[in-house]
Order: C-alpha cells, then structure tokens, then sequence
C-alpha cells in the first residue's frame, strides 16, 4: 500500500489539473472523460435534477461526484453546512439555495487551485453566505461543535485515514448535527493492482473501502443512527467510469448518513 502522504500528493496533483482545465473531471475522478454534455448527463444519472443545474457557475459542477448529497440532507433554512472535498464549489452553492440568507456555508478543500476556481466563483455570483477553506478533511479548519451538517460527495473514499475523517467531523458538528454523504465503498475485495494504483485512487475506487469497516469507524467514533445503503442505480453510475474495467463488480455508489447524539 501506497504511503499517505503519497496518497494526498497524487491526488491534490490530479485535481489541480482539473481545476486547471489541464485535465476534464467526471465519473467520479475519472480524470479526463468529460465534456459540457456528459457532465450534465452524469449529473442527471447520479442523482440531480435540471433545477440543480440551473444558475450554477460556471465551472463549478465538474461531474466529480457519485450521488447527490443535497438530496438527503434535508437542509433547513439558517444551518450551518461544511462540504468536505468542496472542489469547484456546486454541492456548496446547492446547499447555499437549501439554507438561505441567514444560513452559513463553508467548503474545505486541500487543492489550491481547487479553492480559487470556488472563490471566484462565489464572488462573480455575489454570494457572501459561502466561502471556501485551505485545508485537509483529515485536519479540517474548522472550529468545534460549529455545523450542523456535513456533506460530501465521493471525497472520504480518496482519504488514506477515514478513521481521522470520521473523528473530524464528529469534532466540528454540534450536537445533534448530522452527516449525509454521497461515496463509492467496496462490496468486494479490490484486486491488488487496483489497490495499489494511483491513478485508481484519483478515479475513487482504490480507496474505497467496506461498509461495515466503515460503520465500525463511525460508531467507535460516537456516531449514531447510522445508515449505509447502496443507491439503486449504482451499477450504472459505477459502469459509466471506466467501461469494460468491471469496477462495478468490486465498488459501488453508497448513501452513508449518521448523526451526533444530542
């Protein structure tokens, strides 16, 4: 197995060239697969609908996601959300719509240059309620107990530490706060030379990881209520990535929500 640090450098490397327009995003990381039109479709199939995509800025919705968090959140007016991975912003300014003017939402990603496309969005949007932070989900700037709910989409999968992601969100949200998470986990064992592949990593499918290896993190953690389903259409979503390498077979598109005790 690849070391951590190693992990985090590949993957911030890859996703910079994203945001850098050196390399097209979607199929969840599939680095180098998208046009306009397939993003727009990818979203669609994983779970959004066209009033999401209208009046998103440009550039935000990369096709980078396996699900929809936002759909699951059941956000209300004046929360506070933290979007883990926030990359180009589009989960952020989604949630930005759920939570209003008297709501806070805050993106943490560790790829600069992931964080000045969002910047410059939200300001071309005149969006002041959303703002976007420098930083590691394994290490989030964050303070304690501030959210009350975490989002994210096909991100944790990428951690080579989901026991400190986990432990992070649980620091940062309030009691009661929740988590609604769109992510790829492993439904078999990954071939070795999937595991060990970087570039496999990047595409989120060598990091993920068994659903009850995850559960068993979160509630040593303190997380209850927890709640981890595969999404209907997961073959599809996962088929999509990298047609005829059968990652469907060993990986799937999970919903994972928990919560915080009171």
């Amino acid at each position: 197995m690849k070391d951590k640090e190693e992990i985090r450098e590949s993957v911030r490397n890859d996703y910079s060239k994203v945001a850098k327009g050196e390399s097209k995003g979607c199929c969840g990381g599939g680095i180098g697969c998208c046009s306009p039109i397939e993003i727009k479709e990818t979203s669609l199939m994983i779970g959004y609908s066209e009033e999401d995509l209208d009046g998103i800025p440009t550039g935000a919705n990369m096709g980078l996601g396996c699900g929809n968090p936002i759909a699951i959140a059941s956000l209300k007016e004046g929360e506070r959300i933290l979007d883990l991975g926030s990359g180009g912003g589009f989960d952020s300014f989604l949630a930005r719509r759920r939570v209003g003017e008297t709501g806070l939402v805050i993106g943490v990603d560790m790829t600069p240059e992931m964080i000045k496309l969002a910047r410059n969005n939200a300001k071309k949007s005149g969006f002041d309620n959303v703002e976007f932070r420098l930083g590691e989900i394994e290490n989030l700037p964050v303070a304690d107990s501030s959210i009350d709910v975490i989002i994210s989409n096909c991100v944790i999968n990428l951690s080579p530490d989901k026991k400190r992601v986990f432990e992070e969100a649980y620091r940062v949200l309030r009691r009661g706060g929740r988590l609604s998470i769109s992510d790829v986990v492993a439904t078999a064992d990954i071939p070795e030379e999937v595991r060990n592949d970087l570039s496999s990593i990047s595409k989120c499918i060598a990091g993920a990881e068994q659903a009850d290896r995850l559960e068993d993190m979160l509630k040593k953690t303190g997380f209850i209520n927890i709640r981890i389903v595969p999404k209907d259409n997961s073959r599809e979503i996962i088929g999509s990535w990298e047609p005829g390498r059968n990652a469907e077979d060993f990986v799937a598109s999970y919903i994972i929500e928990a919560e915080k005790p009171e």
